[in-house]
């Protein structure tokens, strides 16, 4: 049996994003041999789950030692992270890498309007040195469907990266950067631009190429450097097919079909109210063929509304690329 992703994709309240997580919680209970034997571990009943707020979050550690893959699916592609010397990766087997495409696209749209209006720069060095990036799979996509002829990876030139912003700049176009933030940093070093409406997004860490900093000394170097107002950031991981974004002052928002829940940091099996500190949970009703409930090793805060911050990371954690910076 396969669930249809599509009535994912056109959620709008929260009770049809319970009917749905549940539909996928019963099924990936059954069909998802690891995270089944986890249930069964932990002496949980999935017949007696009745709202997403019950539901058991698979550690996101178990996608380094197992193959989280729904029985009878095989990879149409392997996602894996980037980690460092001695780390052991991350590995993410997508089945429909079609569902992946429908995520990225539908949520990129609904914060940044068309692609196909837009010019992307994309300033990315460390992951398109390496294999398996999904990012660079999303970046790719979108860049195939932007119809700017300025749009496109800029690895190590940035003075022509320089021109190519002053460019767009004085044309007045839509203008998005996505970079790793180390590279960034590179950029405003040796270049400044006064550019206010050119949006700035700044994903990744510093792939141990900088010493960490606190988001606000961060973005505060980058729009000083880039003569912006806010720098926006996307939170997004290999274990995920769904990305949260934020337009400043390092507030995310998720896509419909994602929410972020917290967990006690002392007790993983009991949530945390909202304005408290604990341990992100995401439910990603994307991975429908591996596991959409992921006890990430991310620390944070919902604010009411249910947009989110990231706060740093757990103890002894692995330092991960997608914008988790200590604050």
């Amino acid at each position: 049996m396969n669930i249809n992703p599509e009535p994912f994709f056109s959620i709008k309240d929260d009770r049809a994003f319970e009917q749905a997580a549940l539909s996928i919680f019963y099924y990936q209970a059954k069909n998802c041999q690891v995270y089944r034997d986890f249930i069964h571990h932990l002496g949980i009943i999935p017949t007696e789950i009745t709202s997403y707020l019950q539901i058991p979050f698979l550690p996101i550690s178990f996608f380094k030692s197992h193959d989280v893959l729904s029985l009878g699916q095989t990879a149409a592609i392997t996602f894996s992270s980037s980690g460092t010397t001695g780390q052991t990766q991350s590995k993410h087997l997508v089945a429909d890498v079609k569902i992946y495409e429908q995520s990225f696209n539908l949520a990129f749209e609904l914060f940044y309007g068309s692609i196909q209006d837009t010019c992307l720069l994309a300033l990315l060095p460390s992951y398109l040195e390496r294999k398996g990036s999904s990012l660079i799979y999303m970046v790719d996509s979108l860049l195939s469907q932007s119809k700017h002829p300025q749009s496109g990876y800029f690895l190590h030139d940035l003075a022509t990266l320089c021109q190519t912003l002053n460019s767009l700049k004085a044309n007045g176009t839509k203008t998005i950067l996505i970079g790793v933030t180390y590279a960034l940093l590179d950029f405003v070093e040796q270049f400044k631009l006064d550019f206010p409406d050119l949006i700035v997004m700044e994903t990744g860490g510093m792939k141990g190429k900088r010493k960490e900093l606190v988001r606000e000394e961060l973005h505060q170097l980058l729009c000083d450097g880039f003569g912006v107002t806010k720098i926006h950031s996307e939170y997004g991981m290999t274990e995920l097919l769904s990305q949260a974004y934020s337009s400043g002052e390092g507030v995310f928002n998720c896509p419909p079909w994602m929410k972020i829940l917290l967990r006690d940091t002392y007790d993983p099996l009991t949530l945390v109210a909202s304005k408290k500190t604990g341990g992100i949970n995401v439910i990603d009703l994307a991975n429908i063929n591996s596991c959409s409930f992921i006890a990430t090793q991310d620390l944070g805060k919902i604010h009411p509304n249910g947009s989110f911050e990231v706060l740093g990371r757990f103890d002894n954690a692995d330092i991960r690329g997608c914008n988790l910076l200590v604050q």
